[in-house]
């Protein structure tokens, strides 16, 4: 039996997934995702600023059932990725997200070019 993989969503990816991005096609079904709370939390606030309320709202609960607790261990190893990695400008959100990708054996969806070419990232533009 054919394993599903397993993608964590950040906040770019779910942008790219509602504006129906072409290259983002393939992540909207027939895959297994898992996010954060802290990426809907950068989900909302970009759609409410742009669309309003109604919109914000429904697409946090379309996401919602995807997210996953962020443990204690995973904020640390956010923390230690983004002093390594301090000259990239990292936002604790997309480290925390990195880390949990990581963590759940997940590829992290994005297409923030600060994680182009780094291990265990599909950047997908």
């Amino acid at each position: 039996m054919e394993q599903i993989a397993l993608y964590f969503l950040d906040t770019y990816a779910m942008h790219e997934i509602i504006a129906g991005n072409p290259s983002y096609e393939k992540y909207a079904t027939g895959i297994s995702v898992i996010t954060s709370r802290l990426n809907l939390m950068e989900l909302y606030y970009t759609l409410l600023a742009r669309y309003g309320e109604k919109e914000a709202d429904e697409n946090y609960s379309l996401f919602l059932p995807y997210s996953v607790e962020v443990g204690d261990d995973v904020i640390k190893a956010a923390m230690h990725y983004k002093l390594a990695h301090k000259e990239r400008k990292l936002s604790y959100v997309d480290c925390i997200g990195y880390s949990l990708a990581k963590q759940r054996n997940a590829r992290f969806l994005t297409g923030d070019r600060e994680f182009k070419d780094v291990m265990g990232v599909e950047y997908v533009k």
